[in-house]
């Protein structure tokens, strides 16, 4: 896997001992840093189907270096652990799934025995992390300079606005090809692009959106009266079905690479963890994941061999 320019982001680190105006900080705890968590990602939020939280880490570590990333893959892990990292909040799971063995011979196994072997704790934040207030769905939305944002589904146990997905307006009317290529403009660089389905000529204004796979929220999109909808992972039936059932062809479909549409949530994140824990008197160093851990190296496409 190659690493991607975006990542290369990180939160302004700040001097060790000292805020903004010269006045003492302290190093947090794993636990201190669990509160904070919690504060910008409820645990409350995540889907029911989910795992997410705390998977390895003693609560009474100490923790002066935290790397975000996308996914908790033995690259990752080890870039975690070449920087000291003493935290690594990744976006998907380790362990979603239940498992009857960690042994080193597997690769998750591998995972947690790197990561005690290093001393790096590991933080999921998912859907929790989809459905808040900033989460993945809304910097994806405020990249794109949408207007009027709402949640597309509405958090059972939230706020009015936070849920899964968002839906809003761009600024002003756009073609579906101006559009796509704007998208593609702010997404990190991947294999797979930006797949597109739909009159390239076709106005839009409202849009539809969820950063990660979305292909199950179809209803919810067509309720919203979305012009085109983003998303990743889009399955041939579903897309397919969606096209049939819309005698006009909306809502348009755009489907990006999952890695990507989750990873511009990173720097957000990053700089939102730093911003509650300097309240909060901590200093502590943080920084987004180098690796690009989309799962696809090339793509072939008509005329090319």
């Amino acid at each position: 896997m190659q690493a991607s320019e975006e990542g290369a982001e990180q939160a302004p680190a700040r001097e060790e001992g000292a805020d903004d105006a010269g006045a003492p900080t302290s190093t947090p705890t794993l636990a201190k840093v669990l509160l904070a968590v919690e504060e910008l990602w409820p645990e409350s939020l995540a889907e029911g189907w989910d795992a997410v939280g705390l998977v390895t880490g003693h609560p009474s570590q100490e923790v002066t270096k935290v790397l975000f990333a996308v996914d908790p893959v033995l690259e990752v892990i080890e870039e975690a652990a070449t920087w000291g990292a003493d935290l690594l909040i990744t976006h998907h799971p380790l362990l979603l799934r239940g498992v009857h063995s960690v042994a080193a011979n597997t690769p998750k196994g591998r995972a947690v025995h790197r990561l005690i072997e290093a001393g790096t704790a590991l933080l999921t934040v998912h859907t929790n992390g989809d459905s808040a207030v900033g989460g993945v769905s809304d910097v994806l939305a405020d990249a794109l300079g949408l207007e009027n944002v709402e949640p597309l589904t509405k958090a059972e146990n939230g706020l009015p606005e936070e849920g899964i997905g968002r839906v809003g307006e761009l600024p002003e009317i756009t073609s579906l090809a101006d559009f796509a290529g704007a998208l593609f403009g702010i997404l990190p660089t991947v294999a797979g692009g930006v797949r597109v389905s739909g009159d390239r000529d076709g106005l839009v204004r409202r849009v539809a959106l969820c950063g990660g796979a979305g292909d199950s929220l179809f209803e919810s999109v067509r309720a919203a009266g979305a012009d085109v909808y983003v998303t990743a992972d889009l399955r041939h039936h579903p897309a397919s079905e969606a096209r049939e059932s819309s005698p006009d062809g909306r809502p348009y479909l755009i489907d990006v690479s999952h890695f990507a549409s989750e990873w511009l949530w990173l720097p957000a994140a990053a700089q939102a963890l730093d911003n509650v824990l300097h309240d909060q008197g901590h200093s502590i160093d943080i920084r987004v994941s180098t690796v690009n851990t989309d799962p696809w190296d090339f793509i072939l496409t008509p005329g090319e061999g």
